[in-house]
């Protein structure tokens, strides 16, 4: 199985974009309480995004595990709603860049075609850069900031984006095999991955979506909107709260927590203006070296 038989592509007609970035998440291991793709997912809230491409589900789930919703429309007729991956377009006039963005579905199967067959399309659209953003459970307090941290494996980026070079060994899942595969096709990649308090179980955090988005900001100049998840993020705060007061041992262990996230240096990658800035510099020098 290759990618032209699992991926269609409708760009026939689309105006040239400005700068495309690629944004994407996938719910599934990577993306704890559905944090990264409801990032995404805001991003095309109240915009126009036509979809420019879409992976047929078909060869990639088993759909035991991901299964099909039968739902029906205002007509009483009946639809299957598959897992859709699909990508679409987010212009943002005045902006530095524009956006292909996914919000999708982890595939179950044939990790390295639906890696190419992300890659295919950011190549279509001569994507300058592609951002996977993620969500991990990890021991911190809801009482605080989340935490972002990118990685990239383009060594450019590296120096240009104080970022750092991927460390994990072990089982991954497909963002690490799209990573790799982006590296071995000369695309730029990072990954910006955003912790979510693990105590918290698989509850919304609205908090930590708002962080993702914040940092894609400052990182790539994409204005993002956060006014509707912050005022769900305070009623999660409230929630929050209230559960852990009620209990004697939680309120203990989220107090050492806070007593631990204070004592860390205040971030793991350099200030947002600077990423930005240096994000820029690093694509003035690309298209240098290309003339």
């Amino acid at each position: 199985m290759n990618v032209t038989e699992v991926l269609s592509t409708h760009f026939e007609g689309v105006a040239p974009l400005n700068h495309p970035i690629m944004v994407l998440a996938l719910r599934g291991w990577f993306d704890v309480a559905d944090v990264a793709t409801t990032a995404v997912s805001e991003l095309l809230t109240d915009r126009i995004a036509p979809v420019v491409a879409v992976i047929d589900p078909d060869p990639f789930f088993d759909f035991t595990q991901e299964r099909p919703q039968v739902e029906l429309d205002e007509d009483d007729v009946r639809h299957v709603r598959w897992p859709a991956n699909e990508f679409r377009i987010a212009r943002f006039p005045g902006a530095p860049h524009d956006v292909i963005a996914l919000s999708g579905v982890e595939p179950h199967l044939r990790y390295a075609t639906f890696a190419d067959s992300v890659i295919a399309v950011a190549k279509a659209s001569n994507c300058e850069l592609v951002v996977t953003l993620g969500a991990v459970a990890d021991t911190i307090p809801h009482t605080r900031p989340p935490i972002v941290v990118g990685s990239t494996t383009v060594r450019s980026l590296i120096g240009e984006l104080g970022l750092s070079p991927p460390r994990y060994q072990g089982i991954t899942g497909l963002v690490g095999v799209l990573q790799e595969r982006l590296d071995r096709a000369g695309v730029a990649g990072v990954s910006l991955r955003v912790s979510v308090p693990h105590y918290l179980g698989n509850a919304e955090h609205p908090q930590s979506s708002i962080a993702l988005l914040q940092h894609l900001h400052h990182v790539v100049g994409v204005p993002v909107r956060t006014a509707r998840l912050a005022a769900e993020a305070a009623r999660r705060r409230v929630l929050h709260d209230e559960a852990v007061a009620g209990d004697e041992q939680a309120s203990a262990y989220v107090a050492m927590l806070e007593r631990e996230y204070d004592q860390r240096s205040e971030a793991a990658i350099p200030s947002a203006d600077d990423l930005g800035a240096d994000f820029e510099r690093f694509l003035r020098d690309q298209d240098e070296g290309e003339d």
